[in-house]
């Protein structure tokens, strides 16, 4: 299963079930999952996956609860969506995709993974290059989640807004210097600080700051803003870990 948001925010969903680690017969059935799809990806040409302990640990959560429940599932009742908890679990991504399954032995679930055409997409997306996988037993089956992204860097204020003011001045705007009061913007839900009263003011969450809103770039192909200024601000509960927070303040 596959999503798309419109701030570039792209997940790939494809459920399996994780638990804290087991042991069986003297082996991780997590690192046995690690180590078999690192083997494909290296057979067909693709760099092979990092490990990711973010990744793991939502894995983990969901398979906890989905081997409580005896159930297979992207999302249980109650529980946050993959993206909120790879975010909470302080994850930062571009891109995520997820298998679920569940059966006797890690092998055979790779297997299954493997014969079946979105899991093996996931595991062989040559855009995915972290993954954390968690694997937990009930009643003698496994519960096996892999969850993979494509990791985003951490960018600092400045670079965050150095990256959306090349885009606005591509795009024709001149850039005025209140960065300051973009700032202070940044941090409210919404409106604006500063004397200079805007004509339209947007906050955003992204995990691309390449990317602008289609709102945004809506909003500048109409032609009558002239001018422009931004303010980044650090991310918070709201808008998850993997997302920058971005005000754009227009003028006219």
């Amino acid at each position: 299963m596959r999503a798309f948001s419109p701030l570039a925010a792209v997940v790939i969903a494809i459920l399996t079930v994780a638990l804290p680690k087991v042991h069986a017969q003297g082996n991780d059935p997590a690192r046995t999952l690690f180590e078999s799809a690192n083997r494909e990806r290296i057979a067909h040409n693709l760099p092979p996956l990092k490990w990711n302990a973010a990744l793991a640990a939502a894995a983990g959560q969901h398979a906890s609860r989905m081997a409580a429940q005896n159930t297979l599932s992207h999302q249980l009742p109650g529980e946050p969506a993959m993206v909120d908890r790879a975010s909470h679990a302080g994850a930062h991504f571009s891109a995520l995709a997820e298998n679920v399954a569940e059966g006797p032995n890690a092998e055979g679930i790779h297997h299954q993974w493997m014969n079946s055409p979105p899991h093996r997409a996931n595991l062989l997306d040559p855009q995915l290059d972290s993954v954390g996988v968690a694997v937990s037993a009930r009643n003698g089956t496994l519960f096996a989640v892999e969850d993979f992204s494509r990791e985003a860097g951490k960018l600092s204020i400045e670079e965050q807004e150095r990256i959306v003011n090349a885009k606005l001045r591509s795009r024709g705007l001149h850039l005025l210097t209140e960065t300051a009061d973009a700032r202070r913007s940044c941090i409210l839900d919404n409106g604006y600080a500063g004397k200079h009263v805007p004509s339209f003011v947007l906050h955003y969450a992204t995990p691309d700051v390449g990317t602008l809103p289609d709102m945004l770039e809506q909003r500048i192909r109409e032609g009558k803003y002239r001018a422009a200024t931004i303010g980044a601000c650090p991310s918070n509960g709201k808008v998850g870990h993997s997302n920058y927070r971005i005000a754009v303040l227009l003028f006219e």
